[in-house]
């Protein structure tokens, strides 16, 4: 079995509460996805994420195709990490790591993505490269918003 990986690194100049406090409200999520994937959330939610919290939204990824994703979070552990893993969605298997680390400008922020795309073989060889162009687009529209935000 093989499971691609994606990691992006921003430095964002605050403190750690206010990080955790912007990254672990489920609701910010919508301000840091680019308009263009249609970004929906179904899920009435809390103001701070939690294991177990299940987010049921309404996405398009990839071709304007309009899905459904749900995911959990696994772990919190505030302020310093958050995981979210997909439990229905376009992924065969979708594993993604929040970190916040203390940083003397500020607050060095690391996403590390594992995941699988499904079609076997096709997948493997055509999908990486759409879904990889995709997570950059997604990544560089964030750190460019946290920019403006922060």
């Amino acid at each position: 079995m093989y499971l691609n990986l994606f990691k992006k690194t921003q430095l964002l100049p605050i403190d750690i509460e206010t990080c955790w406090k912007f990254f672990s409200d489920p609701k910010n999520l919508s301000l840091i996805t680019p308009p263009e994937m249609n970004f929906q959330i179904l899920t009435d939610l809390p103001d701070e994420i939690y294991p177990g919290l299940i987010i049921q939204y309404k996405v398009s990824p990839i071709l304007s195709l309009r899905m459904n994703w749900v995911t959990e979070i696994t772990q919190a552990r505030k302020p310093y990490y958050f995981i979210d893993e997909q439990r229905f969605g376009p992924y065969k298997f979708w594993h993604h790591q929040h970190h916040f680390k203390e940083h003397q400008d500020g607050i060095e922020m690391a996403d590390i993505v594992h995941y699988r795309i499904p079609f076997g073989f096709a997948g493997k060889m055509f999908g990486k490269i759409l879904v990889e162009s995709q997570l950059n687009k997604i990544f560089d529209f964030r750190e460019k918003k946290l920019k403006e935000l922060f």
